[in-house]
């Protein structure tokens, strides 16, 4: 997959926020035209992601960037994912935003891949895709994060996909009165999949036999899930269903495993950092 890069503004926000008057310190020790060089290490098998940005942070502040490895890419524990040259008050402006960037964005992308691998390895022809909750400010980072780590965005936002709540239908009579109204949506929006949320079995069933294009079921076992998914292929055999609610780490084998076609999860973008290194040093020192 080739991934997007941040726009120039947003790594100037990112910027700003951490150096909006200057270095005080590089500045009032008075080493910022001394030459250095700064190197990023991983600490822990990680998928990276970020690093084109990462290096055009150094670049925004006057450092050569001399090595950089691609997002996307797994690295194990030793490996150096980026390398700048520059003067120290370069190298130190453009510090923690790179290092910020590249260990939030690579945890967020090492968690996406294991729960890609897990649920593959039952079900290989499964989509993970990840919601809108990610935190705000976050977005543009976080969904290359998903995407270098094998998912794809669920929605990126209310203008772009037609996903029915409960809480849509409230406002019309509720599910089955909304359920009247499915071929017409479909005529009026035929570029778009129609997608409803079912919060219950009984609901799925409803929602798959009105003719909407994906039944999203939310909050089931998957031990429930396994034999809805059966007798909604048995209205429906060519719907897709999606697995919704509480998707993580320690349960996406066993969603997979039901025979939904889709996950769909939050869970990746809460959790620890990436663990990377940074060492800054001189490359000559002064007599």
């Amino acid at each position: 997959m080739i991934l997007y890069q941040l726009p120039d503004n947003a790594l100037e926000q990112f910027m700003d926020e951490d150096m909006p008057y200057g270095d005080l310190t590089t500045s009032l020790l008075g080493i910022g035209a001394q030459q250095g060089e700064i190197t990023f290490t991983s600490r822990d098998r990680t998928v990276l992601c970020c690093t084109e940005e990462a290096s055009r942070v150094f670049e925004r502040y006057g450092a050569t960037v001399t090595g950089c490895l691609k997002s996307g890419g797994t690295v194990e524990a030793g490996v150096t994912i980026l390398t700048a040259k520059g003067s120290a008050g370069s190298l130190h402006a453009g510090w923690k935003v790179a290092l910020n960037l590249l260990e939030y964005a690579s945890g967020i992308a090492t968690r996406t891949r294991a729960i890609v691998n897990s649920a593959r390895e039952v079900n290989a022809d499964i989509t993970v895709l990840t919601t809108r909750k990610s935190f705000p400010g976050t977005k543009k980072v976080a969904l290359k994060a998903i995407m270098a780590g094998g998912a794809l965005p669920h929605r990126i936002g209310l203008s772009d996909s037609i996903l029915v709540f409960k809480q849509h239908t409230e406002f019309i009579g509720g599910l089955e009165s909304f359920l009247d109204t499915v071929a017409a949506l479909k005529t009026k929006a035929q570029e778009h999949k129609i997608i409803v949320e079912a919060e219950s079995a009984d609901e799925a069933l409803k929602i798959a036999a009105a003719g909407v294009d994906i039944v999203q079921v939310d909050k089931l076992s998957p031990d429930t899930l396994s034999m809805l998914v059966q007798r909604i292929r048995h209205i429906r055999p060519d719907i897709k269903i999606s697995a919704a609610g509480g998707i993580n780490a320690d349960n996406a084998a066993a969603y997979a495993e039901t025979g939904v076609d889709i996950l769909v999860l939050s869970s990746v973008y809460f959790g620890k950092p990436a663990d990377i290194g940074v060492v800054i040093h001189p490359l000559t020192q002064k007599k």
